[in-house]
C-alpha cells in the first residue's frame, strides 16, 4: 500500500505540553493521637499543604506532537516510559496535570469504548460494545459473526467471558472495536496476544483504517510490528519524547539504545539512561 502523506492532511489529535502525575499513597510519617491527626489534616488544607506518605510520580512530562488523518504512530519505550499513559490521556480518561489535548472526534481506546463485562457472554457483549461505539441494533447484529470469525472465539461466544482466557478476550475486545472506521483509535498491546494469523489480520486492518483516513496509536513492545503497521514513531522514556519521526528512523534509534545498554550492562559497566544518546 502507497503510504498517504499525512503531512499534507488535517489534525486529529493536538498534545499540548502535556503532563500527568499520579498520587501514590506510601508509607511513612509519624503517627500520633486521632485528635491531633485530624487537627493537621485540617491546617494542610488550610494552607494547602503535600499530605505526609503521598508521593507523587510524573509519568508523562511535558509531551508534544501533532497527530493527522492518515497517521499510525507507534508508541515504543521501555516498561514505565509513559507510553499507556500518555494513551489514556488522549483518550480522557486521566486528568491531565498541565497542558491540553485537543481532538477533531472522541478517541476510542481499545477495550474501553467495548464496554466489555465478564458475567456476560461473548455474543452479549459483542452487542452491547457495538451500541456503545453508535452502531444502530441491525448494524450490531450484522457484524457479529464477522467479529466472531476474527477474534477466533468459536462456540466460547456463547459463554460468559469470565471463562475466557486473557488472549480470548484480547481478541474478542479488538475484533469489537475494530469493526468499526474510528476516526481516533487507541491500541494499547492488542496485537501481542494471539497467534501470528490473528496478528497477521490485525496488522492489515489497522491498513485499512489508516487507508479510510483514521488515525491510529498503537502501543507495543515489538519493533517489527510497529516497522509493519505504521507510518511513525514515537519514542518515549521517563516520561518525555526521545524522538519523534518517520517510522523506521526512529525504531532503529531505539533498538541500538536498547542494545548498547544490554552490552554495556553484560560487561557490567554503569547502565547508561535510556535515551541519553539522542536526547
Amino acid at each position: 500500500m502507497a503510504d498517504l502523506d499525512s503531512s499534507l492532511t488535517a489534525p486529529t489529535v493536538i498534545v499540548d505540553g502535556v503532563h500527568v502525575t499520579y498520587r501514590v499513597q506510601g508509607v511513612g510519617g509519624k503517627t500520633g493521637a486521632p485528635g491531633n491527626d485530624a487537627v493537621s489534616a485540617l491546617r494542610r488544607i488550610i494552607r494547602r499543604g503535600p499530605t505526609p506518605g503521598v508521593q507523587y510520580i510524573k509519568a508523562v512530562r511535558g509531551v508534544s506532537f501533532v497527530a493527522r488523518e492518515g497517521d499510525a504512530i507507534g508508541l515504543i519505550g521501555r516498561n514505565g516510559s509513559g507510553k499507556s499513559t500518555l494513551l489514556q490521556a488522549v483518550a480522557g480518561l486521566l486528568p491531565i496535570a498541565n497542558g491540553r489535548v485537543y481532538t477533531s472526534a472522541q478517541p476510542s481506546l481499545l477495550g474501553v469504548n467495548a464496554a466489555l463485562m465478564a458475567q456476560l457472554t461473548g455474543e452479549r457483549n459483542i452487542e452491547l460494545g457495538s451500541l456503545a461505539m453508535g452502531l444502530s441494533p441491525d448494524e450490531a447484529a450484522s457484524r457479529r459473526d464477522a467479529i466472531v470469525e476474527f477474534a477466533g472465539i468459536g462456540d466460547f461466544v456463547s459463554y460468559p467471558m469470565s471463562t475466557y482466557s486473557s488472549g480470548m478476550g484480547a481478541r474478542l475486545r479488538f475484533a469489537i472495536a475494530a469493526s468499526v472506521t474510528h476516526e481516533i483509535l487507541l491500541i494499547d498491546e492488542a496485537l501481542a496476544t494471539g497467534d501470528a494469523e490473528f496478528q497477521r489480520k490485525s496488522q492489515a486492518r489497522i491498513m485499512e483504517l489508516r487507508e479510510q483516513a483514521g488515525t491510529v496509536f498503537l502501543v507495543t513492545h515489538s519493533s517489527q510490528i510497529v516497522r509493519e503497521t505504521c507510518n511513525r514513531a514515537i519514542w518515549l522514556e521517563q516520561g518525555k519524547i526521545v524522538m519523534d519521526g518517520e517510522v523506521n528512523a526512529v525504531v532503529d534509534a531505539y533498538d541500538a539504545d536498547v542494545s548498547s545498554a544490554v552490552t554495556q550492562q553484560a560487561k557490567g559497566g554503569p547502565v547508561r539512561q535510556a535515551g541519553a544518546a539522542t536526547r
